[in-house]
């Protein structure tokens, strides 16, 4: 399944609301299901992200409703008579998670990227956060701050938590993951070096590509065997597997949640490949009119312009 966040012209463009893309074997129907229409609005959800709660009745509805429309045509048409489906073409997309509850990072989490950083190969995750106010949708603009001179780019895989989870083993630790995401954990490096800690450096507006979707743990039944890449102007700058992560997917949700209820709906990041621009010799920083994309294997391309934050 493939949950997306958008809004259409006919609502407001502001608020994002859920959506499933129907999918029919290997060809998309033309439709996604706009979740919200399935309830009545004061039956709706206050908080957004109930919506990626999988024990919530929002989200058991949606997913069922979405299995029955692929499989039944009479019951497609009928959906969308009800005003239930967007066409394809109609839809705004926002980042799938638009506002995480947390936004969790992982550094230095490949073995190559630790050593073309210079540093030690860390004896436990290393954990930071980024703000989720920094969060943009594919095809955003990356705004360069007028203080920093040395922007990077990070490919990352994006794990979306599903169901509150403390104490969690990693024997079970899937059984709270609801899907999985591109992400690109853009760093102003200048900033991230100067303070001596790495809050700022990224957390800086539009420094948290994401999506295009969601893609559930059913599609994607091991992370840890994906091509991920990232191209800059259509050159590749990052090009491994998620094989080479040091802490996989099981243990930073173990290590996480021991000290960290992860909720649904937040978001953890788990670290980016060698290639980044800094470590390159010259080093290699974003400038305006660059061109981005992330590239995971099964969860497609997430492309963000750069711009000048006068141009912005």
């Amino acid at each position: 399944m493939h949950i997306i966040s958008f809004a259409t012209r006919d609502s407001d463009w502001r608020k994002p609301r859920p959506g499933i893309i129907l999918h029919k074997g290997d060809h998309d129907t033309g439709f996604r299901l706009d979740c919200e229409k399935l309830f009545d609005a004061a039956d709706r959800p206050t908080n957004p992200l109930a919506w990626f709660d999988m024990d919530g009745r929002w989200f058991q509805q949606a997913r069922e409703t979405a299995a029955a429309l692929v499989r039944d045509d009479k019951a497609l048409a009928e959906a969308n008579e009800k005003g239930w489906l967007v066409p394809a073409r109609d839809p705004y997309w926002f980042a799938p998670v638009p506002r995480p509850g947390k936004l969790i990072c992982v550094g230095l989490n490949y073995r190559d990227h630790a050593a073309e950083s210079k540093m030690a190969i860390p004896e436990n995750p290393v954990i930071f956060s980024k703000f989720s106010t920094c969060v943009i949708a594919p095809g955003e603009p990356v705004v360069l701050p007028r203080q920093s001179k040395q922007v990077d780019y990070e490919a990352e895989l994006a794990v979306v938590i599903g169901r509150r989870a403390k104490n969690v083993p990693a024997t079970r630790a899937y059984d709270y993951v609801l899907g999985y995401t591109a992400f690109n954990d853009v760093s102003a490096r200048d900033f991230q070096f100067a303070d001596g800690q790495w809050q700022r450096g990224k957390s800086c507006d539009t420094f948290a590509p994401m999506g295009q979707t969601i893609v559930t743990t059913d599609a994607i039944p091991d992370p840890h065997k994906l091509s991920i890449k990232l191209t800059l102007n259509g050159q590749t700058m990052q090009d491994s597997n998620t094989d080479q992560m040091i802490f996989g997917v099981p243990r930073l949700i173990e290590f996480l949640s021991e000290s960290i209820t992860l909720e649904p709906g937040d978001v953890i990041a788990t670290g980016t490949p060698p290639g980044v621009g800094f470590a390159r010799n010259p080093p290699v920083f974003l400038k305006d009119g660059d061109q981005m994309e992330v590239l995971i294997e099964g969860l497609g391309g997430l492309g963000n312009p750069v711009v000048e934050e006068k141009n912005a």
